[in-house]
This record gives C-alpha cells, structure tokens and sequence, in this order.
C-alpha cells in the first residue's frame, strides 16, 4: 500500500485526519483547491476519492480524476471511468461461482509453481447465505406445549425472555386468548432450515471451505438474515480505517437490491459476478460517469403512512420520470423526517424505479443510527470526523445548502403520500389502498397485459368450494392465498414490522382471526427483529394471526413461497381464478411469487396481516369491516391501525443497541448446524468429482506461465446468428431446468430424476450443468432456423441440434467458433455465465453492431474478443449469411478500439473493430482474461 501510495500523483493531499495520530491520514479533496469539487454531488464525490486515492497512472489516470472533477460537464459526453469500490458482497446463489473460481485459481498457482495462499479477496468480500431457504412449513402442527414466540437465528425454541411488554406474560387484556397464545406453537422454522441443509449440503459444505480457506472474505452462515439487512445492520463500515488511511465505505454486490445501503450514506450497486470477482481481484471496474437526479423531499408523513407507502409512491414516480443508468440524489428537509430504515427502504426499491444508486449522504440521522444499532463509540467519532473533514457530511435542514448542478430536480412533499399498494403485476403499478378493490375488478376484465387478466364478466363472481383439513371454505377471483411478511425491503424497519405486531395485538384481542388455508408467514432478515417483536410482546400475536417466524431468508420474495395447500392449488386451477398473493417485498412480477398467485401486491406489513385478516383483495376498507368478531361486532381497520406515535412509542423503548450487538456478536457461530458441516480446511479444495453443484471449471486447464503471442483465430464456424436485443436472459442459463434440454441429459447420466434437477441458479458451481444450459432459452431467436428455440445448424453435417450438441461437435473436430449478432447484444442483468458460457462452448469472438456496456466488458473478462461492425455496416449490408468460414487478422501488436481484417472462405474482406477500449483491457486479452492475469501475477 506505501508503495502505491508513493506512486500516486496526488499523494501531496494526504494529511492526518487528527493531528494526534500521524500514522492516521486522509484524501482532503479540499486541497485540490479546485472549486469544482464543492459543487459536485455527493454520490459524484465518493466516485473522486476513490479515483484520486488509487490513481497510479494504469488502471486509474490522472485524466479521470479530471473526468470526475468536471462532471458537470462531462456527464453528457458518456465518458468511462475506473472505481475502485472499498468492497463487495455476495448472497449464496452468486457467491458460488465466485468461491469456485477463486478454488479454482488457487489450484492454478499451485500447478504453475507459485504459492496457493497469495489467492485471496484483495478487496474484503463479505458473502450471506440467505437465498436457499423455502417456506416449505407455515404453521405447522405443534409438537409440544410451549410457548408460540419464536427463537433467534440459530437458537432453541425456548422462550427467550419474561421481560413484560405490550402483551407478554406479565399481563394482556387479551382474556381467554393469551392461555391459547402460550400453549401452541409450531415448528416450522426448524424444520425449514432442516430441509434448507437437506437441499444444500454440498453447496453449505463448499462455502463453510471457503469461509475458512480464504483471508479477506467472510462468510455469514445460512439462517442469520437477508444480505442487504445484514449489511445495513452490522457488515456497513460507512467510513473505511485500513492500511493506515481513513476513506468512505462504498461497495459492488451481486444481487440487484445491494443499493438499499446507499440509505445509511455507503454508495453501492449490483453487478455481475465477474465484476465482483474483478474488485474482489482488485481491479476497479469501468462504468460511465452518470448523469444525476436530484429528487427533493419536503413536509412531513401522515401519522398513519408508513415508509412502504412512501417507497411505492417514488418507485411509481420515479419510474415516470426516467432515470434508467442515473444516480438518484435525495436532498431537501424532508429527509430529516425520515430514519435510516425509511430511507434504506426506498433505497433498496431502486431497480424497481431503474436508476444505478438512490444516495443518501451521511447526516446527524445516519450518525444515530449507528448508535442505534451497537457500532463502536470511537469508530463513529471518526466517522463524523472524517466525513465532515472531507465534505461529505450533510446538513438536511440546512436550507442554504447548495444544490448540485444535478440534471433534472423533481419534488414531492411527504405529506401527499397515502397508504397504497402496487400491483398486480409490477411495483411501479401504485395503487392507493381506498382505491385497491375498484382497481383490482378493473384489472379483472381488462385485456391481458400489466394491468389486466381478461376475465369474462359474466366469470367476474365465480367461486369454488373446497375442504381444508375437515372444514369448508371458497375461493373466489381476488381471494388471498399467501400473505407473508418478509424482504429486507420493509423488515429491516422496526417501525413497520412494530405497527404490524401492534395491529396484530389489536386484532387478537379483537376477536379476529386469518383463515387457517391462507399461506401466512413471516421471514425476518436479521435476528434483530425477532428479538424487539418478541420483547415488546407482540410476537405471541403476530403467531396468532399465522405469521410465525418461518426462517430467516429472502424466502416468498424471490418466489421461495413453496408449496399452497393441495386443495387450494386445486380450486385455484378448477375455477381458473385469479387469486392473490400480498407481500412485503420489492418485486411482484407474474410467475415470481407462486405459479397460482397470478395477482401480487407489494404491501406494508401491517397491510399485509390486514388483506390476510379480510381474506381477499376486493375490499373497501373505509366502508367495509375486517370481519366480525364472536360477539356480532364490526371490527373496522380503522380502529386497529396504529398510529406513527404509537410505533415510535414502543420502538424507542425496545429497539435498543443491546440488543444489535448481542445478535451480531455471535452471527458466525451460533447455527449449530452450520457448526456441524463436516467442511475440509485445507488451502486447496479438494474436488468431488461425485457432485453435481461443486466442480472445479476447467478456466485455467492449459494455462502456463509464459505469455502465449495472441493468434488469429483461422476458418471459424458460426456457432448462432442472432438479431437485435440479444439478452442476458437469451444467453445465460437462469430457471427451472428443461426435462428434454443437454443440461437435464448430463444429470440424468448421473443417476439424478428430474425431481432432483434443482435450477440453474443452485448449480452455478457446477460449469458441466451451466454451459449446457447457455443458450439454452426457448425464446431464443437463431436466423439458422424458422423457429424460437435453443438449437442452431451444425454445417458440416448439415444437422439440427442442440446449441450445446453443436459446439461439442465444433470442438471435438477441432473448430474455433464465432457468433453473428445485432444491436444492444447482451442487455438485461448483468450475468457472468453470459460470458462463461460462451467461452467454454468454444465462442472466440462476437462480431455485433454493439454491446451493452457491462456485458462487453465481461467479454473482455474471459479473453472472448468482442467485435463490432464499422460504422453504417452490419450483415446484411456486408452479405454475410452466417454460412462461410472467418478467419479474423489478429496482429501482434495491439492498439484500443483498433480495426482488424476479417477474411471470409469466399474470398470477401472487411473490417471490424475490435472493442479492447483500454490498455488494462488489452492486458486482459493478452492474458486470456482477467482471473488468468491474476493467477501469472500471483505466480510470478
């Protein structure tokens, strides 16, 4: 770090933050002395610390730190530069593949004589199990007399705590039914996690290797939480002390949801996983400075809204006004008005409104938080310290604050926000809550679109009748069949998750109850939350009503719902009813939630347990009762909703730092389970060649330690020719594993059934399964054939097959192949087995009319040449059919975006560009793509 420290031009700037500690020092922006820098955004200066701090004339210039400097001017112009994030974090599904190539890679040094153990994370890598666990079991039968709260991440099921509350065991005016409430409980949690080990112990094993093999990564075991809550809750560091110098936290994540931590003041966004293991490699990734929305909030909430109706109002808003590749701004006095948790909440909904990063600078709100939740008293001083040293401290109400030179500004006053939903099939799609039921038997006879589902009216009253364990019940359009509290969205924040436990209270001693068919659940995403639930006495309640805690994961969000009762499922498809899904998450998406939940609204969770309580979505609130309670009377949601005072009330009393630290101290250790993986810890993994998850890929198999010249590639076959909008979805294995596709053929060789297949997405360590499943998409659109389907021509025999069968058939004989595509090629999630794939079916180049810019670059990555037409040509301009042979002139010396020959087996010629656009690119290629210039770099 000294030596690159030395090298870097703007080392002058370094001083000590506090004069007292010497060997403690900062990048004072300030001394640039450049007035440019006080009047940019602040998302805009974390991006230029970073550039200045690890510029060293290579992978970071000083002509980008100039780029960022003047990026009033230059946001328009779709300049690139370097960011060198402070770290990375992972969930499960994505960390896989990363652990498996860094596995990989040390096998690699080791081969070529070099030290294993110099392969690790460079920058720290942080990685949360939270993806694998399904609500198999909700409210499952007891199996003993004890009491219904529910234990903590890895706990026992014992009560935890006699501490009285709102309706603990010290008192309740709840009469007869607290004996019920403390006599029942079910083991749901237990037996979910059970099944989770059961689906995921070759996965859990290889991870609990890593967690221990790898310096700089650690790995938090499955049951503790969701990524983002746990990030936002404990992994934040906010302001970065290493290596003796103090810099702002700032993170890439490879799951799209990683910007809700942009809500505590640490910028951060999704990637793919190349790019992750790229920073994680040390390498900063390229993006283009981006434009920024200034999005101004004024005025205070209703006491009766909650964060979720304000996120859903920006989502919707934002959404209208355009902010695909921007960064969101937020600023204004409004945001004084709302905590850490409301602010992460709307931040953590922003691919849902299509913008890069939603920032909200650090203030004196962020400043509590961390007190709030148990971080070290001296840490936050420094914290202060540092960022209002640096200028990146924020005042809200400070009303002379000046507004950066942002693009566009746009308001709104809080106070404007009502209670809503979003729905039923996108969460931009807002819907106030009086308008819902309306909204809804509009939907049901509209034609077939996002708002629409094309019931006949005469169908629009159908019911069907069902037995559910010896009881008759009906289902009609709009019923509710799963309502689940859960995502880090909404319970990561104390003040939804409390107004949920306190309406619950409400409606227990209400005499209400939720229909037992109703697949009702509640998946926290950190331990945090069952431990102020249970203590403010609202959990025994919540359990009433069915929301028990079922495991602590992504869970129903990201469609983890698991199975409906049978019976259900079965009227739901007799009756073609659109029935419905409510939940507290940030994506609804039709086929996402559940296959029979065909309408799913994005709702806070105290709407959650209310539409649960009502048992369907066609209902008026203000006008209509939640039901009838034994006595005959109408119980109204008005009188069960609790007001903003009342939550802050109890909240403050038992949402306390002991409570965080008690949590987190023991994150690592305190499930049992995880404790028990019989996991190896040597330096080198030691390969099973029984599994069918974990296989060591085969990247690096004929790497050596000398640089190879670059070769032409000589008489290529095209392998596909696509059109326009190729997407990643088009390219990248992704959902349920075809019974006839090559993948589903290589396991059944294994002795697997198709039960056994699992999703793509569970077997991302295994390349055998991923590569069969690239190009794989039945949407996908080959000109070769006259259909969509995943299948191409192989030439030489003149046969139709399998786009995997066909590249086999290529490589076995010994042909480089090549892919002819349109414009856009590779848009969509960035994903890195959209450029794995092809690089193991034998794909050297992609000759396009253009790229997406992050899938270019993971091109780039895996040493794939990326190849672009010449300005007004394409294919159909140059002839080309797709059916001649290419031989592409690679030189031995190599310039950025130079031209190269292409020659074609029928005697025509012409040019293309080879889109290396940087010389650490051109390094990349030279070295067959990064983790191969990683692994010479460590060897040697």
């Amino acid at each position: 770090t000294g030596a690159l420290i030395m090298s870097n031009p703007f080392a002058w700037i370094a001083e000590p933050l506090n004069p007292n500690q010497p060997a403690k020092k900062f990048f004072n922006l300030n001394k640039l002395g450049d007035a440019r820098y006080g009047r940019l955004p602040f998302s805009i200066r974390v991006l230029l610390e970073a550039a200045v701090r690890n510029c060293d004339e290579f992978l970071v210039k000083k002509e980008d730190v100039e780029n960022i400097l003047d990026w009033n001017v230059m946001q328009s112009k779709n300049v690139e530069v370097p960011f060198n994030p402070a770290r990375v974090i992972l969930q499960d599904l994505t960390g896989v593949p990363a652990v498996v190539d860094f596995a990989a890679m040390r096998d690699a040094v080791k081969k070529l004589g070099g030290d294993p153990e110099k392969i690790n994370p460079i920058c720290p890598a942080d990685l949360v199990i939270d993806h694998s666990i399904q609500v198999d079991f909700n409210r499952s039968p007891p199996s003993g007399p004890t009491s219904s709260v529910a234990p903590g991440p890895g706990q026992s099921t014992s009560m935890g705590s006699s501490r009285p509350g709102l309706g603990g065991r010290s008192g309740s005016s709840s009469g007869n039914s607290v004996v019920h409430l403390f006599t029942c409980r079910s083991d749901s949690l237990q037996k979910n996690q059970e099944l989770e080990f059961e689906r995921n112990k070759e996965r859990f094993e290889f991870l609990k290797w890593g967690s221990q093999a790898f310096h700089n990564m650690k790995i938090i075991p499955p049951g503790s939480g969701i990524v983002h809550q746990v990030n936002l809750e404990y992994l934040a560091r906010v302001v970065f002390d290493q290596n003796g110098y103090y810099y702002p936290d700032s993170l890439v994540g490879t799951d799209s949801h990683t910007t809700m931590i942009d809500g505590l003041g640490v910028l951060g966004w999704g990637v793919g996983g190349i790019e992750a293991e790229a920073v994680m490699l040390g390498q900063p990734i390229s993006m283009v400075l981006p434009k920024v929305i200034g999005y101004k909030l004024m005025g205070n909430p209703h006491p009766l809204v909650t964060s979720t109706d304000i996120v859903l109002t920006v989502t919707k808003h934002l959404r209208q006004v355009g902010v695909v590749g921007k960064f969101v701004e937020f600023f204004g006095p409004g945001v004084a008005q709302l905590s850490i948790a409301d602010r992460a909440t709307i931040a953590n909904m922003c691919p849902e409104y299509g913008a890069t990063a939603a920032f909200f600078p650090v203030d004196e709100v962020s400043i509590r938080y961390l007190i709030q939740t148990g971080r070290d008293e001296e840490k936050i001083k420094h914290i202060k310290n540092y960022l209002v040293a640096v200028g990146m401290f924020r005042d809200f109400n400070n009303s002379s604050s000046p507004v950066p030179p942002v693009e566009q500004v746009v308001e709104l006053d809080l106070h404007t926000v009502v209670p809503c939903c979003s729905g039923p099939k996108r969460p931009q799609d807002k819907v106030a809550v009086s308008e819902m039921k309306k909204d809804f038997e509009t939907c049901l006879g509209a034609k077939q679109g996002f708002k629409g589902f094309n019931v006949a009216p005469e169908r629009h009253g159908d019911r069907v009748k069902f037995v559910h364990n010896g009881s008759d019940f009906e289902l009609t359009h709009g019923s509710v069949v799963i309502a689940a509290i859960t995502s880090c969205t909404n319970t990561s924040n104390p003040s939804v998750m409390l107004g949920a436990g306190l309406l619950a209270k409400k409606a227990v001693d209400a005499g209400l109850t939720v229909k037992p068919y109703i697949k009702t659940s509640l998946s926290p995403g950190s331990g945090v939350v069952t431990y102020y639930l249970r203590e403010s006495g609202v959990m025994p309640y919540l359990a009433q009503l069915g929301f028990e805690v079922v495991g602590y994961g992504c869970m129903t969000c990201i469609g983890n719902s698991g199975p409906l009762p049978e019976a259900v499922a079965e009227a739901i498809t007799q009756g073609d009813l659109i029935a419905v899904g409510v939940l507290s998450g940030n994506r609804n998406f039709e086929g996402r939630i559940h296959p029979n939940t065909r309408a799913n609204y994005l709702a806070s969770p105290p709407l959650v347990i209310a539409y649960a309580i009502a048992g369907t979505i066609r209902i008026d609130f203000e006008i209509e009762p939640l039901g009838v309670n034994a006595e005959g009377k109408e119980i109204f949601l008005k009188d069960l909703w609790p007001t903003r005072d009342e939550i802050q009330a109890v909240e403050q009393q038992y949402v306390i730092p002991g409570m965080f630290k008690e949590v987190y101290q023991k994150i690592e250790t305190v499930n049992e389970s995880w404790n028990a993986l019989d996991a190896p810890s040597d330096t080198l993994y030691t390969w099973n060649p029984k599994s069918t998850y974990i296989k060591s890929p085969p990247f690096f198999e004929n790497l050596t330690l000398e640089l190879q010249p670059p070769k032409s590639i000589v008489d290529a076959y095209v392998l596909l020719n696509l059109g326009d909008s190729v997407t990643t979805d088009h390219i990248s294995p992704a959902g349920n594993i075809a019974r006839n596709s090559p993948a589903a053929r290589y396991l059944t060789s294994r002795s697997l059934t198709p039960r056994e297949f699992n999703s793509y997405g569970s077997r991302r360590g295994n390349d055998a399964v991923m590569v069969r499943g690239t190009f794989a998409n039945i949407r996908l659109s080959n000109k070769f054939i006259n259909k969509q389907a995943p299948q191409t021509i192989h030439f030489p025999s003149g046969e139709t097959l399998d786009v995997f069968d066909a590249a086999e058939r290529y490589k076995q004989a010994g042909h480089p192949l090549i892919v002819l595509t349109g414009k856009e090629y590779g848009s969509g999630s960035s994903r890195d087995w959209a450029a794995k794939g092809p690089f193991l079916l034998g794909i050297k180049a992609i000759l396009a009319e253009s790229y997406e810019r992050i899938h270019r670059s993971n091109l780039v990555g895996m040493g794939v040449i990326p190849l672009q037409y010449l300005p007004g040509e394409d294919a159909e301009s140059l002839g080309l059919t797709g059916r001649e042979r290419y031989t592409i002139v690679i030189p031995e010396e190599l310039a950025p975006r130079m031209k190269v020959q292409i020659k074609l087996d029928t005697g025509k010629t012409f040019h293309a560009i080879m889109r290396f656009d940087t010389d650490v690119e051109l390094t990349y290629f030279r070295n067959g793509g990064i983790l191969n210039y990683m692994i010479r770099k460590m060897a040697s």
